[in-house]
């Protein structure tokens, strides 16, 4: 049922997402500075990936271990498949820059320059920019016997110098500030046909290298990239401390092996010696590009003020925009209620914290905050909160993986504003997106929630899509009660009324609500699931899929990144379907929807079905009661996104993706953009009904 030949491999599929993702950037669907940024993600994601998965398989091979993954490939075999594919990816991002996008750019009046095409008089204005705006953060290391090799932070740029000193050639390293502009802008005087022009900063600082070397000849300079293992590990058993631990982990893995060294493919060999040998680096994990490197900065040009080069703004809609504390808990007492960002504004999260923190009736506010970014608008209510004399008490997942420094830095103020602040549980982290606010009512103690599946930070969900229920339903207020004391205090909680927690039943009860269905199917009745989420690489929740499918069971899967289950398969997964949707908005809800004969479960939350989610983190699925609330996920969100024909890849049973094509009488969808005109008229239809 599960031998290696049903299972595709976790790393090469994460590397087909990222070519849909290249897809974004190479193709004329979206805008150009869209495509621009799609350009930086592809980028910065293939750094991630390196700094993480391909890290570990290093880490693996340096040890000299070479196990095999489920799907049967060796360790070494995996890194030489990654590696083949990273060369090609690289050189397709390269080629789209030069030969598609910055092009286009040109077109719109945006022209990028190599040195070779500065019109007449720019060298010497940017050699006094030089001079002014650039030589004073620029630090040149030698490198002697008595000035030590000298250390190189991750994903940072460095020019890599040589000269003729004292008549012996000597090397120097010279870092390009990531404090300043990728892009120079040049005035006016050097732009062309009343557009915008810009030289690349690496261009600037290598041409004028002679100014921090006086009396030396500069014989060459040669640019080289770095990508770390940056996966941290921490001993959790052992820690008294885990914000101290965490803290000096984020210390050591400063200083991570090397995943990838990257040079420019002109660099001679003697340099390219020297950085080898320093950076005890293999051969085969030097990339040498033929063109620019770190792409991840041209999200500088994406955030450029040129409107009719992106998306047109759109007002989400408001939900509890104008209403007081008490209208929001009497309507939430009344009825549930569910926003989709980023359709519906991440303001009525923000608005039912507000209330919490503004009502003189509420005790208590508890939260968990996994993702929240460098500028925190809900943290500073917190903080305001817990001055004031509430009680709140929040879990700061100090393990988020490239947010640890954050989190320590919010986790330290909320405790000095005098919160109740936890860590995290030992060897877990805690992905749920809970907040849970306790009032002092007429008739007694009432709770209310917010159940999300996406991070409580207002600017990811302005991109990311995702869906929060808000309920006072008292079996499911009382569970994210229990989740919370299982959070902050201890508890050996395994059953909980309504919701699915992970990591202690959450597996079992996804794998009965599957079995149900094959169930069913195997009685001769209707049995279908549909199941939206980022991520699909557990081997027993393949299986159960599997098994469903040998039973009849109609399934479709809405899989944005990784997906190791081979649909189509005959004999085995005939009736399972694969689709990932990469678009302007970043796929990002989980939605589970079982026909269970007749009578729909649905639920939301924040676990994918990955071994990580289902068996060492905490995470919470929440069924949707309402029927008017299930009926919109039944009949709106979910059938859209199985129709789009305009961003879907379709997964095929040989591990490739095509992209889905309208039928011949179909008008093709993009399901986010339909979203987008359905929650805008259904906001305009209230306005007209309220008389706005």
């Amino acid at each position: 049922m599960t031998e290696p030949a049903l299972l595709i491999n976790r790393e090469l599929s994460w590397l087909d997402f990222n070519d849909r993702v290249l897809l974004q950037a190479t193709g004329g669907e979206h805008p150009p500075l869209e495509r621009v940024k799609f350009l930086a993600i592809v980028a910065t994601n293939l750094e991630e990936f390196f700094m993480v998965r391909v890290a570990s398989l290093l880490r693996k091979s340096r040890s000299g271990l070479d196990d095999v993954s489920p799907d049967g490939l060796a360790t070494s075999t995996v890194l030489a498949l990654v590696r083949k594919r990273a060369v090609d990816m690289l050189r397709r991002q390269a080629n789209c820059w030069d030969d598609v996008l910055k092009p286009l750019l040109r077109e719109h009046g945006m022209h990028l320059l190599d040195p070779t095409e500065y019109p007449a008089g720019a060298d010497e204005w940017l050699q006094h920019y030089f001079m002014r705006e650039i030589s004073p953060a620029l630090t040149p290391l030698a490198f002697d016997p008595g000035h030590p090799f000298p250390f190189i932070s991750n994903l940072s740029q460095n020019l890599a110098v040589v000269v003729k000193h004292a008549g012996k050639t000597r090397f120097a390293r010279v870092k390009i500030p990531d404090v300043l502009p990728r892009f120079v802008p040049l005035p006016a005087q050097f732009s062309r046909h009343g557009g915008r022009t810009f030289a690349y900063l690496e261009d600037v600082v290598r041409a004028n290298l002679a100014v921090l070397f006086p009396g030396t000849q500069v014989r060459g300079a040669h640019l080289f990239r770095v990508v770390r293992d940056a996966d941290l590990v921490i001993q959790e058993d052992e820690a008294d401390d885990l914000l101290e631990s965490v803290d000096q982990g984020l210390k050591e893995s400063r200083r991570g092996a090397l995943a990838m060294l990257q040079v420019e493919a002109t660099t001679p060999k003697k340099v390219l010696e020297i950085l080898v040998e320093n950076f005890e680096i293999e051969d085969e994990n030097v990339y040498r590009l033929r063109s620019r490197l770190g792409f991840g900065d041209w999200m500088e040009l994406a955030a450029l003020a040129r409107p009719e080069l992106k998306y047109p703004p759109f007002a989400p809609a408001e939900m509890w925009a104008r209403e007081t504390p008490e209208e929001v808990f009497s309507d939430l007492r009344r009825q549930d209620r569910l926003v989709h960002h980023p359709f519906q504004s991440f303001g009525a999260v923000e608005a039912f914290l507000d209330a919490a923190i503004d009502d003189p009736h509420v005790i208590a506010i508890k939260m968990t905050l996994y993702r929240i970014g460098t500028n925190s608008p809900l943290v500073d209510r917190l903080v305001e909160a817990a001055e004031a004399g509430k009680q709140v008490a929040v879990l700061v997942e100090l393990k988020a993986r490239f947010d640890e420094r954050n989190n320590i830095k919010w986790a330290t103020r909320l405790e000095a504003a005098g919160a109740h602040v936890a860590y995290g549980l030992v060897n877990l982290k805690t992905h749920a997106k809970l907040l849970l606010v306790v009032r002092q009512e007429a008739d007694g103690i009432r709770r209310y929630v917010h159940i999300g599946t996406g991070n409580y930070n207002a600017q990811t969900a302005r991109i990311y899509t995702d869906i929060g229920l808000f309920t006072a339903r008292s079996t499911i207020v009382e569970d994210v009660s229990d989740v919370f004391n299982y959070l902050t205090g201890y508890s050996s909680r395994r059953d909980y009324r309504e919701l699915l927690v992970a990591p202690v039943g959450l597996r079992s009860q996804i794998l009965a609500l599957i079995e149900h269905e094959a169930a069913e199917a195997a009685a001769g009745r209707p049995a279908r699931l549909i199941i939206k989420i980022n991520a699909l690489t557990d081997v027993e929740m393949i299986r159960a899929l599997y098994r469903a499918s040998q039973a009849g069971v109609t399934i479709d899967l809405v899989v944005r990144g990784v997906c190791c289950l081979r649909p189509g398969v005959p004999g085995i997964s005939e009736t399972i379907t694969v689709r990932s949707i990469v678009g302007r908005f970043l796929e990002h809800s989980r939605i589970y929807w079982f026909q269970n004969g007749g009578a729909p479960k649905v639920f939301i939350g924040s676990a994918d079905l990955m071994e990580r989610n289902l068996d060492r983190r905490v995470e919470v699925l929440c069924p949707i009661h309402d029927r008017e609330l299930a009926d919109h996920l039944a009949t709106l969100v979910l059938p859209a996104l199985l129709g789009d024909a305009t961003r879907a890849h379709g997964l095929r049973a040989d591990g490739s993706y095509v992209r889905i094509e309208p039928e011949s009488d179909q008008v093709p969808i993009d399901s986010q953009e339909q979203l987008l005109e359905w929650y805008a008229a259904a906001q305009r239809a209230i306005e007209a009904g309220s008389g706005r």
